[in-house]
């Protein structure tokens, strides 16, 4: 019966991978679907370029292309028309067009208006790279993988709600929604991944625990130093109080990683008293915090890594037309900065929890498979 099942599950992990193959195709002649005026990219030919250096010694280069296109639906569908393209070399908030793009295009109703091209079409990427997600998952992970991939989508349909109800009060339960929010977000993604049970349970207390006592800690810290260094005007195009916001982005980003390192302290130790069933809560106890100390330093700097990438691109910005980098750093990188360090602390303080409540919640006698 288990190979008839395997059997099954392999057939169907190629049936939905092969669908969702056809689909990426699918996605270069689906013009017709939308509103807004698609071209193909048919010829392209470039005119002429000029270097640029300006007062930072910032060196760039402009070039101008013709660019060839038919349109591929609505009532210009099958016209052709020649435009004038300037890009810059760094492309920074440009676009250098190629044979086969498919751009949208501003066809204005005036007759001597310009035509203007307003962008690629960029469904076919987006459409690989989720296929490309989910056939690995599937290939690799199989069932798990299925539903970590459902937990996902639907803490992306919660959170898509959740700021729907933000803009329609204007902020005014913030904490509130958001605090349900990340337990929610908690609840659904482990029940999803781990199954409703006692190793479940134990780590969503662990996670709750975690996030809850560096989000305590810090708010001590920022009462006693008065949020002295805490540049809550780099938050520059937020239309709301920036401290709750800063708050909620800190919790849900702690949530993550502390749930990421309870998840593996708490299966590690139910796997272990799978394998010793004798081991006493003393020992499960010591032996999640050697599990913890062992991934805590990786975890941190994976945090790390992945706040310094997400300020990479506006710190050489901020450097490169003559900003210090006192001035950078604090416009930039503080506030990630403070975020991580709260995490840090989740991570830190989840590991005796985690390994406290498996201790004491795990089953004393388990039967072996």
């Amino acid at each position: 019966m288990q190979r008839i099942q395997q059997h099954w599950g392999l057939w169907l992990t190629l049936l939905v991978i092969t669908v969702g193959l056809i689909g990426v195709g699918l996605t270069r002649v689906n013009a017709g679907l939308y509103q807004q005026t698609v071209a193909k990219v048919t010829a392209v030919k470039k005119i002429n370029h000029t270097a640029t250096t300006d007062e930072f010694n910032n060196k760039d280069a402009t070039y101008t292309q013709w660019v060839t296109v038919k349109v591929l639906n609505n009532r210009h569908q099958g016209h052709s028309y020649r435009l004038k393209n300037t890009y810059t070399k760094s492309q920074a908030m440009d676009q250098d067009y190629r044979v086969g793009n498919q751009v949208f295009l501003r066809i204005p109703s005036e007759k001597d208006a310009a035509i203007t091209i307003q962008g690629l079409k960029r469904d076919t990427t987006l459409a690989f790279v989720a296929w490309l997600t989910l056939a690995l998952l599937l290939l690799i992970m199989r069932f798990s993988g299925l539903m970590a991939l459902l937990s996902v989508t639907l803490n992306a349909v919660l959170f898509y709600g959740a700021i729907q109800i933000d803009l329609a009060t204007n902020g005014g339960h913030l904490y509130t929604l958001f605090g349900i929010l990340a337990v929610i977000f908690a609840v659904l993604t482990l029940w999803l991944v781990l199954g409703f049970s006692r190793k479940m349970l134990v780590t969503l207390g662990a996670t709750i625990a975690g996030t809850g006592l560096a989000v305590i800690i810090s708010l001590i810290v920022f009462g006693v130093t008065h949020e002295r260094g805490v540049t809550y005007e780099a938050m520059q195009y937020v239309t709301q109080v920036p401290k709750p916001l800063f708050l909620v982005e800190t919790i849900l980003g702690s949530l993550g990683a502390v749930m990421d390192e309870s998840t593996d302290i708490v299966a590690s130790l139910f796997q272990l008293q799978e394998e010793r069933p004798d081991i006493s809560p003393n020992q499960v106890f010591k032996s999640g915090l050697q599990i913890g100390h062992s991934i805590m330093g990786p975890l941190i700097n994976v945090l790390f890594l992945i706040f310094m990438a997400d300020t990479f691109s506006m710190t050489l910005l901020y450097l490169r037309n003559g900003n210090n980098w006192g001035y950078t750093f604090t416009m930039n990188m503080s506030l990630g900065m403070v975020q991580s360090l709260i995490s840090g602390i989740g991570i830190v303080l989840a590991i005796p929890v985690a390994s406290w409540l498996a201790s004491r919640l795990m089953p004393r006698e388990v039967t072996a498979a």
